[in-house]
């Protein structure tokens, strides 16, 4: 009778170490075949980007009486940290052939302190380009986006542009920049240039900060002014530095999301719009 019993647990045993051995092949195989295709999609985006960085005209846009450039909303104390930055130059970005390889491409980011210098897409859904290159062939890496709900050409109160942090340092990934003193001390840092088919914009850091995720930093537009108001108010009350920059609800808002240290976890950046130069 023990011997009998001896048998079964050694055959339970057996069966049970062959199905873990299983398991273990089947879990390695799927981590292989998730390295060689995060490799792939990695090494497809990089080139798309480069190819695309080659052929791009960005330029530097210099003040000059002939230009058709304002300032937007500009504060009434001469000290405001606005007047830093609003002389900074704009940049001009040629979309002919970006819109010929890409019909949803509404607009250039860059970003001082990261390397984060891309054409941005929009599309009818905030899904698409979480997994399609600028290219539009399917690509975990996604692209840069703006929120399908945004205007490109009037901006909304809060225009969003969304972007995944590449653990091979592309899209958003250098957007975690914002989170580190260094990166906040150098004042250069403060500006984001977005140049789109119709105008060349200049914005203004006035919030950075991680969270977890959530709707509420991605409202796009509001009810009421009071309801504007209260959401600038927040915003800038979330920073991780203080930017010492005045907001009211006459200024419209940039915000830059990506996750940070896992997807539960969003790192963000508001600038408020302080120049323009139509087009």
């Amino acid at each position: 009778m023990k011997e009998k019993k001896k048998n079964i647990i050694k055959k339970i045993l057996k069966v049970f170490l062959i199905i873990v051995f299983i398991v273990s092949v089947i879990a390695l195989a799927v981590s292989v075949y998730k390295i060689i295709f995060w490799h792939k999609y990695n090494k497809e985006s990089s080139e798309v980007s480069e190819e695309i960085v080659e052929q791009t005209t960005v330029e530097e846009v210099v003040e000059s009486p002939d230009k058709n450039i304002t300032q937007v909303n500009p504060p009434k104390d001469k000290n405001d940290s606005y007047y830093n930055f609003v002389n900074e130059n704009l940049i001009n970005v040629d979309f002919n052939d970006l819109i010929k390889q890409n019909n949803n491409t509404v607009a250039w980011i860059k970003i001082n302190g990261t390397n984060i210098n891309y054409p941005v897409v929009q599309y009818k859904n905030n899904d698409f380009y979480l997994n399609h290159s600028f290219n539009k062939s399917y690509n975990d890496a996604g692209w840069i986006f703006m929120d399908y709900r945004n205007n490109p050409v009037n901006f909304s109160k809060n225009t969003v542009i969304y972007g995944h942090s590449r653990l091979d340092h592309t899209m958003f990934y250098s957007l975690r920049n914002i989170t580190k003193k260094s990166w906040f001390n150098n004042k250069d840092n403060h500006i984001v240039k977005l140049s789109t088919p119709t105008k060349n914009t200049l914005w203004q850091v006035f919030s950075v900060y991680t969270i977890k995720a959530e709707s509420y930093y991605i409202t796009t537009d509001f009810d009421s002014e009071a309801s504007y108001k209260e959401w600038l108010k927040d915003m800038l009350n979330r920073s991780l530095f203080n930017f010492k920059t005045s907001i009211n609800t006459n200024d419209k808002v940039l915000t830059l999301s990506s996750c940070y240290t896992s997807n539960d976890v969003r790192m963000v950046l508001h600038a408020k719009l302080i120049k323009e130069e139509v087009r």
